[in-house]
C-alpha cells in the first residue's frame, strides 16, 4: 500500500498573507508637551500623588491636596526620557517640577514661596483654576506664626 505524502501549499508567501504595522512613538518632548497643553495643572514628580518617592515631591503634593488644587501627576521615576526630557523641557534642572495652563511655574522652593506669599492664589485665580482660597490663607496664616 502506499501512502501520498504530499501537502497542498497555498503558494502566496507568507509575508503577504500578514499586514506589517510601524508602531510610531512620540518623543518625551512630545509627550510632556501633550501633557502640560491638555491638563490644566500637571506635577512631574517622583512618584505618584498618592504615593510620593521624595519629600520635594510629598511637599508639593501636599500644597496642592490641601487648597485643593485638582492636578494631573506624572511620575518622571517610571520613565528614563520623561526624567530627562522634563528638565529639557523647562530648563530646570530638578525635581518636582509644576505647570499650570501649560507654563512652567517652578520647583519646590518657589511653589513654597508662592503659596506663602499668595503668588500661588493669585496665578491659579488668574488661570482659572478652582482652590480653596481658605486653605490658601490658613497656610499662610499657620506658617506666619
Amino acid at each position: 500500500m502506499m501512502v501520498n505524502n504530499h501537502v497542498k501549499c497555498n503558494p502566496e508567501p507568507f509575508a503577504a498573507k500578514h499586514q506589517t504595522y510601524e508602531i510610531q512613538t512620540m518623543s518625551a518632548e512630545e509627550q510632556i508637551k501633550e501633557t502640560v497643553t491638555a491638563n490644566d495643572v500637571v506635577l512631574f514628580m517622583k512618584g505618584t500623588k498618592q504615593m510620593p518617592q521624595c519629600g520635594f515631591s510629598n511637599h508639593v503634593v501636599g500644597v496642592l491636596q490641601t487648597i485643593g488644587v485638582e492636578f494631573h501627576d506624572v511620575d518622571v521615576l517610571a520613565d528614563p526620557a520623561i526624567r530627562q526630557g522634563i528638565k529639557d523641557y523647562s530648563d530646570w534642572p530638578t525635581i518636582p517640577q509644576l505647570y499650570v495652563k501649560g507654563d512652567f511655574v517652578g520647583g519646590c522652593d518657589i511653589i513654597s514661596e508662592m503659596t506663602m506669599s499668595g503668588e500661588l492664589g493669585e496665578l491659579l485665580d488668574k488661570s482659572g483654576v478652582s482652590y480653596s482660597k481658605e486653605a490658601a490663607k490658613k497656610i499662610r496664616e499657620g506658617n506666619a506664626k
